[in-house]
């Protein structure tokens, strides 16, 4: 009961840095060195954490489609790519701790989605690039496609090789 007691104060007190912080919204990179992503030019879907909802699915899947095209890659037809392809997502709910409570007591809520596209090697699935997106979502239906458009194509405007063309 006491070990119990002092691992649960203990996470408690560790968690407060993360609590304190303000949370980072936009569009993070990360690369692997000495990868040559020009030379991508077939890819393969595989499984990543995807939207539960089928919709979402196919919008956020047609979005990235569209922007490998626009990057000249296409879908391999038989085997596998050069690269797999794969998105996670998420949803969570922020609250602004820095807000004055209102009359409930309750600080303002709102929507974040998080978009994660990962080009992996083919090979032994090592992951060779990250896109990711954190941001301030609207769940209303009727706005949440062009938000996934926007969404990805603000990830892809990161891609290595992007030159600023668009």
């Amino acid at each position: 009961m006491v070990k119990s007691c002092v691992v649960v104060a203990w996470l408690g007190v560790m968690s407060l840095p993360l609590a304190a912080q303000t949370p980072k919204y936009g569009v993070t990179v990360t690369t692997e060195k000495n990868v040559d992503y020009a030379k991508f030019k077939t890819y393969t879907w595989t499984k990543g954490q995807p939207s539960a909802v089928t919709s979402i699915d196919a919008q956020i899947v047609a979005a990235v489609d569209r922007e490998l095209a626009a990057l000249g890659m296409t879908k391999a037809t038989s085997g596998h790519g050069d690269v797999l392809l794969a998105y996670y997502s998420l949803t969570r709910t922020d609250v602004d701790l820095k807000a004055k409570e209102n009359a409930n007591g309750t600080r303002p809520q709102y929507s974040v989605g998080t978009l994660v596209v990962a080009l992996l090697d083919p090979g032994n699935r090592k992951r060779l690039l990250r896109l990711r997106a954190d941001k301030p979502i609207n769940t209303q239906p009727a706005e949440l496609e062009a938000a996934i458009n926007a969404v990805v194509k603000e990830l892809f405007e990161k891609y290595p090789t992007r030159t600023g063309d668009r």
